[in-house]
């Protein structure tokens, strides 16, 4: 049995490291990491190793500098709570869709314009966090997030 490491919240610094060691290239074998904290950093961009997370349910990545996300993070199917809160964002991939165990959804204080219409596929979805953006239009896709309990629009 994979051992599970419930959540690991680290300063950009060292991440290579850090990933290299969880997903086990240095030969130690591999860890099932639940949760990942890479809040305040500067991120840019996302190291595509991060995308071996599979059994992820917790991933944040607010407070950095991200103006696009790969599509890969669509294949971290195990997420429940996705924070993407104070970066540059100003567009999100199709593949968001792909994340149906969805919970909670931050993505206040970005540069969204508009949101694909696969976040309607999101239908655990129970909070959505849009406020601070520039939104001016929600996909219909929306209606179909029948869990959703709390959407925050506000400016």
């Amino acid at each position: 049995m994979t051992p599970a490491l419930l959540f690991v919240s680290m300063l950009c610094e060292g991440l290579r490291e850090a990933v290299r060691r969880i997903d086990g290239a240095d030969g130690t074998g591999s860890v099932d990491l639940l949760g990942l904290g890479l809040s305040d950093g500067d991120l840019f961009a996302l190291a595509e190793r991060l995308g071996n997370l599979t059994a992820l349910t917790r991933l944040d990545l607010s407070g950095n500098q991200l103006s696009v996300l790969p599509d890969w993070l669509g294949n971290l199917t195990a997420l429940t709570q996705l924070t993407l809160s104070g970066n540059q964002l100003s567009a999100l991939p199709d593949s968001l869709g792909n994340l149906t165990a969805l919970t909670q959804l931050d993505l206040w204080n970005n540069q969204l314009s508009a949101l694909p219409d696969s976040l309607g596929n999101l239908t655990a979805l129970t909070e959505l966090d849009l406020w601070n953006n520039q939104l001016s239009a929600l996909p219909d896709s929306l209606g179909n997030l029948t869990a959703l309990t709390q959407l925050d629009l506000s400016d």
